[in-house]
């Protein structure tokens, strides 16, 4: 209860900072651009050499009710209810970007879990970049290998509380990869190429030896010939070499990912058709993502989403992150139904989500968790720098 009442008093006292933060005659943006101000530790254009120091990191917590029944041969009737109630500290990352010259960059950033009791877990982005223009990036560290239509989205900047299950069937959840990639934007075109380590530790950099995955993303913006505020078409592949021993990754060989974006006025629409080709003893995976969303207002948004996931194999279609949770178990053909309320304060740096979603899984043969009919809430409370 300790744990609970800490992260209500500091989500409340984050709130509260924004209204003592500047005079009264401010307005609210110019509060809450002051109070993110304070991430920016240096910045000096005249300066040659050293230009900029900045603040970066997140904070996300999460509340969730997970309530189901699972029908399996392999239960009995009193064990077929499942669910948990749960205050949750999703994310929580700290660290500092640095920028020299006028287009080298320096990034390091970590994970921690303040409900362990050795806080930290691991380093996420810790990379140099080489950025002379737009049109030319080039990256070197752990960074982000990014492909299928939320696995390319920030969990900053997620229109749902979490990424839809068929990216966390196909995507690669550990997300930081050590390795070297080239990205930018040419005119209308979007591309993003790159080779990366895989391994047997997550932590930090691990020993570079258990195989390699390559990613070749391209994108074309479509938004102009549409008139159109975005019209984005992309199409992302990746090879992961197989391997026993890499836990860095799905055991996935090929995923090949379809995804758009469209947005006009206060609606928008973004989907994803996916594929994956699996090695040892995952099967082929297929599926896809419709996601619906409206503004309400400039800081009030509605979305939907609907997210189908099958396997060539039985048992072999994971479950989202909270039904997980709730009990370990696979199944053939997944499909979820999400509606959800985005509350933004300061964009996506500053804002509150909630959302409801249905789940069915289907278990062709009733040993590997059995069929699922179960409802999530989850209220979420999202910051970053």
């Amino acid at each position: 209860m300790k744990t609970i009442e800490s992260y209500l008093v500091l989500i409340f006292s984050l709130v509260m900072s924004v209204n003592i933060s500047a005079q009264e005659s401010l307005s609210t943006q110019e509060k809450f651009d002051k109070v993110w101000a304070v991430g920016t530790l240096y910045d000096n254009e005249n300066n040659s050499v050293f230009k900029k120091i900045s603040f970066t990191g997140r904070f996300q917590t999460d509340f969730v009710k997970v309530s189901g029944e699972i029908d399996s041969d392999t239960q009995s009737p009193t064990d077929r209810d499942v669910g948990f109630t749960d205050l949750t500290v999703r994310r929580l990352r700290a660290g500092f970007k640095f920028e020299f010259f006028k287009n080298i960059v320096v990034h390091s950033e970590a994970d921690f879990d303040p409900q362990r009791e050795d806080y930290y877990k691991r380093l996420t982005d810790t990379y140099i970049a080489w950025v002379p223009s737009r049109e030319f990036k080039l990256t070197l560290g752990k960074h982000g290998m990014p492909f299928t239509l939320d696995g390319s989205t920030s969990s900053k900047s997620l229109l749902t509380i979490d990424r839809n299950a068929l990216t966390n069937n196909l995507w690669f959840p550990t997300e930081y990869l050590p390795g070297i990639s080239t990205s930018g934007q040419l005119k209308n075109w979007r591309y993003h190429v790159g080779v990366y380590s895989m391994d047997s530790n997550a932590e930090e950099f691990g020993d570079l030896d258990i195989g390699r995955g390559y990613i070749a993303s391209l994108g074309y913006d479509f938004s102009t010939v549409l008139g159109m505020d975005e019209a984005l078409l992309k199409f992302d592949y990746v090879y992961n070499e197989p391997r026993e021993d890499n836990s860095f990754t799905r055991q996935l060989e090929n995923v090949a990912s379809i995804n758009f974006r469209l947005a006009k006025g206060k609606v928008g629409l973004r989907g994803d058709v996916a594929l994956a080709r699996g090695y040892n003893d995952q099967s082929n995976i297929w599926g896809l993502v419709i996601m619906p969303y409206y503004d309400v207002s400039s800081s009030i948004q509605v979305v939907g989403r609907y997210t189908y996931v099958s396997s060539d194999d039985p048992g072999d279609v994971r479950y989202s992150r909270y039904e997980s949770k709730a009990f370990k178990a696979r199944g053939d053909n997944y499909n979820e139904w999400y509606t959800g309320l985005n509350w933004y304060l300061y964009g996506q740096k500053f804002k509150f989500q909630t959302g409801i979603k249905y789940v069915n899984m289907n278990d062709s043969t009733g040993q590997n968790g059995g069929d699922y009919d179960g409802w999530d809430w989850i209220t979420a409370f999202r910051m970053s720098w």
